[in-house]
């Protein structure tokens, strides 16, 4: 039987008999503000999982390494283990969320190149904000592992505000995990899911992600059901 290693916010981490691979399993728990709020919704795995594949396979197909194996059941996948940076390597395309309570905007400017910020993963510390600088004295990362891991999240940004754009969302922002494998190759590890990135109708401008939950916005399961059926309409066309 596999062995429960980790038990995340969402998320459950398995060790497999192969000792290089790892079984996730995603739960229907949501939560906000570092777990201050918590909730279950029926088929919120199903959803994130079906998503997160989705989204990990696209960026497979297109030159991005990542931790994804193969989806084994309808929550499950199985996973190359990383040793993860704990961080949280976060692009803004357009200004919303902290960033817009941060600096006083108000939320929709779009950005002419992207914003780019590292956050030190640590619910204890409420994920702080740190610069290159502050990871590498950490021991964190050095500047080659530093500049890998941006070369990624651009080519991931490029890649996803594009398949975002036909399906008729805007890619506002999103947050990234990154590992190691035991050969030593950074990829890109957790998920892509609306969990863990704000995107808005084209045109309504209306929440298809996680903030209908912090904010109280609507049905956080129906939300995601739209963004899965709109992906799964672009791949289909």
């Amino acid at each position: 039987m596999d062995k429960l290693l980790y038990t995340g916010k969402v998320k459950k981490m398995w060790a497999t008999a192969d000792p290089e691979v790892l079984r996730v399993e995603y739960t229907d728990i949501a939560t906000a503000g570092n777990g201050a709020k918590k909730d279950h919704f029926a088929h919120k795995a199903e959803l994130n999982h079906t998503i997160s594949t989705l989204i990990f396979k696209y960026l497979g197909q297109n030159g991005v390494p990542n931790h994804l194996i193969k989806s084994i059941s309808e929550r499950e996948s199985l996973v190359k283990k990383c040793d993860m940076f704990p961080l949280e390597v976060v692009t803004r395309n357009v200004a919303a969320g902290h960033f817009s309570t941060r600096y006083g905007l108000g939320e929709g400017k779009v950005f002419p190149t992207p914003v780019e910020e590292l956050f030190f993963k640590s619910d204890e510390l409420d994920d702080p904000l740190m610069n290159e600088s502050d990871a590498i004295a950490l021991g964190i990362l050095n500047h080659e592992e530093h500049e890998t891991i941006w070369k990624i999240s651009r080519q991931v940004n490029q890649l996803l505000s594009d398949l975002f754009d036909r399906a008729g969302m805007q890619l506002v922002d999103f947050k990234l995990e990154f590992g190691k494998t035991h050969d030593g190759q950074i990829v890109l590890a957790d998920e892509f899911s609306p969990d863990n990135c704000r995107l808005w109708d084209k045109k309504t401008k209306d929440h298809l992600d996680k903030d209908v939950y912090r904010r109280d916005l609507g049905d956080l399961t129906t939300v995601y059901e739209e963004v899965l059926k709109r992906l799964e309409n672009v791949e289909e066309a």
